[in-house]
């Protein structure tokens, strides 16, 4: 009986394991279809006719839900498994990849620039150049009644505006206006995973019900608003980098998440529309460029002379954590800026620490109030995090509470304290987040802390019967050095795709940016904030991009000719790494000196950047040749370029000869006892400047903190004549085996006494 019993079992466990298999091959899930249009069979009139036979072979059920005309040739639809490797396998298809869920990358910048007062010298362009330049965001939509929006002072909408103001909920053609000329909404693959928008939740039209996207929209590109602040924070005139440039708002993030297959609709309908420049602060996961929707569509978009502008991802400080790391896009990085705003926490032991808040509202007595670590007072194993319902009331009414960051939201974790009856809280930060300090709009009185304040103050309870604390707030302070300083937040490289590359590109501000915002939600977001505020303060790299994203057409209007390569290179070889005292850029999760792989170039240098004097340009050629120094096959280039390329057998092709604007040269390690670390690794870089200014001679210039690496430039001086005119030079890397892991960091500059073209290098030895 025993025996039957295990048998019966076994056959079940069977039985059960095909019914789960069977049952994931026949759930249906969204997948793009990246087709060979230019090879349509002659059977066919129509590429969406040979599209919609093409899915009809495979599922007689299945229906198109794009279809992509612009930066791919292909559609999207929902599939089984077993249908969507049916339809690879059919001729002029090139790939069928699954939907990738993509995230939002949030967590005073004009004066801090060098902007302020300056957007109407005779460096920049006037008004009207600068209106005729149009910035394309995909992100959560658009909040149109936003002072931003203004349109006051601006002249027609220009006149290669394809686009429209499409209506929805709570959206109508007058929405748009002459600032924001266009507005659009794609949400099919988000409702073919969810099924359909809750419009009790959010609406199903232009309109931003989160805020992120209203916030990155102004962030680029807003209207000059005197008075704004947030709660009286931060008082003073808000507006966007490029003030002047007119915005599309293309919305393809919901409650759910950022949907691939939406994405890649916003990013082709905005290239069709005639953006100039594309902002997305967003990520998903890393994959190689022929799989990553981004990427796909970024070249297109690059290919048509539209920069392309990404953040980097909140994954710092850890490294390799980098996202949209394709060379033809920009990639962002965050950094903070001289403003803060303090809060002055007291500790019965006497000692004065200090933290940021935004909390507003009636503060705390002067007196000293009892303190409590959460961890103490808590039901739960996390409940030193404030998780909802882990705290103990009878142990926290009447008390402070400090809180370890990490797992839910800032600010959810002082409504955590108030539902226990706790009457404010101190936010510590713990290893991830080291000493950085994002401040947030709290509802209850909040001081958040770094990691060493907060070390200090569970120490002091810890040691004490009785805890006292006490919190005040600050207000706005300027002037704040060092800075700016990485945050720690802000992902790091090395590369996670092609190590060749140096990624991030540069960093912006991306740390309590103040900026336009939603009507729908509190600044806080969560559902229990009912304050309405015209503007908020938040973090991320989602903030870094756009400020990139604003400057990219500022130096568009100024340089209309200018390629999107241009405009990165120009924003990059201007771009600073150290301090006016000569000390290296910090970075806040260290407390030291932050590196090429932190920052990139460096922080973004606007009023240097219209005039950079020499650029690394690229063509769309130069990058399919770094498709094949890829060995991408020919399928694989084609997903990418949308046209038959066949890389030469004959030809060598190198990533090194990418002409990126930095260098990051991996560097192999000597291995075993009888390695001959002795014998040099000789590396070759071939790079060509062309001269965008007058004519001048240049002198090269290297400076290197690695004795185990020799820098050999060829020529050591170049002459240009004539502007537009090209010179190449090669740059020759003698290095020795150093442990693996190692890195070290060189920076070479190119000067004709007015003008520094810099580039950042970077070793890496594996």
């Amino acid at each position: 009986m025993e025996r039957l019993g295990i048998v019966f079992l076994s056959t079940l466990v069977l039985v059960l394991f095909h019914v789960f298999v069977d049952a994931s091959q026949n759930q249906k899930k969204t997948y793009i279809i990246h087709m060979d249009k230019f090879n349509m069979p002659a059977d066919f009139d129509d590429h969406t006719q040979w599209y919609d036979s093409s899915l009809k072979s495979v599922s007689k059920s299945a229906n198109v839900l794009y279809t992509y005309n612009s930066v791919i040739h292909g559609y999207s639809t929902q599939l089984t498994a077993d249908e969507a490797k049916a339809l690879e396998q059919q001729p002029g298809i090139l790939s069928v990849h699954e939907e990738v869920i993509y995230e939002l990358h949030t967590t005073r910048s004009p004066t801090f620039l060098g902007l302020e007062g300056h957007e109407s010298r005779s460096f920049f362009p006037q008004t009207e150049a600068r209106s005729e330049v149009i910035i394309g965001v995909l992100d959560t939509g658009v909040w149109p009644e936003s002072k931003s929006f203004d349109d006051t002072g601006l002249g027609p909408v220009p006149a290669s505006w394809k686009g429209k103001c499409q209506t929805g909920k709570n959206f109508d053609a007058s929405s748009c206006n002459r600032k924001l000329i266009g507005a659009r909404f794609f949400s099919q693959g988000y409702e073919a995973a969810f099924g359909a928008i809750d419009e009790t939740i959010e609406s199903k039209s232009p309109r931003d019900d989160e805020g992120h996207g209203t916030h990155t929209a102004t962030t680029a590109a807003g209207s000059v608003v005197t008075g704004a602040s947030l709660l009286g924070y931060a008082t003073g005139t808000a507006r966007g980098m490029a003030s002047h440039a007119r915005v599309a708002a293309y919305k393809v993030c919901w409650t759910g998440g950022c949907f691939s297959s939406d994405i890649l609709a916003g990013m082709d309908q905005a290239v069709i529309d005639g953006v100039n420049v594309l902002s997305l602060s967003l990520g998903g996961t890393i994959s190689d460029y022929h799989r990553d929707i981004v990427a796909v569509g970024a070249f297109s978009a690059a290919s048509q002379g539209i920069f392309v502008s990404c953040s980097a991802g909140n994954g710092g400080p850890s490294s390799g954590t980098l996202s949209n790391v394709a060379p033809w896009i920009t990639t962002v990085g965050a950094g903070t800026m001289d403003r803060e705003f303090p809060a002055y926490i007291g500790i019965g032991n006497g000692k004065k620490l200090n933290g940021v808040s935004l909390y507003s509202g009636k503060a705390l007595p002067s007196s000293v109030m009892p303190l409590v670590y959460a961890g103490n007072v808590s039901q739960s194993s996390n409940g030193n995090l404030c998780t909802s319902g882990s705290l103990i009331p009878e142990k926290v009414a009447g008390k402070i509470v400090v809180c370890d960051r990490g797992m839910n939201a800032r600010a959810q974790k002082g409504l955590v304290v108030k539902d226990a009856g706790g009457i404010g809280m101190i936010l510590a930060n713990t290893d991830t987040y080291g000493d950085e300090l994002v401040a947030d709009a709290h509802l209850i009185p909040t001081a958040a802390v770094g990691q060493t304040a907060g070390n200090l103050i569970k120490q002091y309870i810890a040691s004490n019967s009785n805890p006292t604390a006490t919190i005040a707030f600050g207000g706005t302070k300027l002037g704040v050095q060092p800075s700016p300083v990485v945050a720690a937040f802000s992902s790091r490289g090395p590369n996670p795709i092609t190590p060749d590359i140096l990624k991030p590109d540069l960093i912006a501000p991306g740390v309590n940016i103040l900026a336009g915002w939603t009507g729908k939600v509190g600044p806080t977001g969560l559902q229990e904030d009912t304050r309405n505020v015209g503007f908020n303060i938040i973090s991320g790299t989602s903030m870094s991009c756009p400020h990139v994203s604003g400057l990219a057409a500022l130096l568009k209007a100024a340089h209309p000719e200018w390629s999107p390569a241009a405009i990165r290179s120009a924003l990059m070889t201007t771009s600073y790494s150290t301090y006016k005292n000569g000390k290296t850029i910090e970075d806040v999760a260290t407390g030291m000196s932050s590196t090429p792989f932190d920052y990139g170039a460096g922080h973004v240098n606007p009023t240097a950047a219209v005039n950079p004097g020499l650029v690394y340009d690229l063509t769309v050629d130069d990058y399919i040749n770094f498709l094949c120094a890829l060995d991408y096959s020919p399928s694989m280039i084609k997903v990418i370029a949308k046209r038959d390329i066949s890389c030469d057998k004959n030809k060598e092709y190198r990533v090194a000869d990418l002409n990126y604007p930095s260098f990051s040269i991996p560097l192999e390690t000597a291995w075993g006892e009888h390695a001959d670390s002795s014998t040099p690794t000789v590396t070759r870089y071939t790079r060509t400047l062309t001269n965008v200014g007058n004519p001048a001679t240049y002198k090269a210039s290297v400076s290197s903190e690695t004795q185990e690496v020799k820098i050999l430039v060829e020529p050591q001086t170049l002459t240009f004549s004539r502007k537009n005119e090209k010179k190449t030079y090669t740059v020759t890397f003698t290095a020795s085996s150093k442990p693996s892991g190692t890195t070290s960091f060189a920076r070479l500059e190119w000067s004709d006494g007015q003008h520094v073209v810099a580039s950042p290098i970077a070793f890496s030895w594996t």
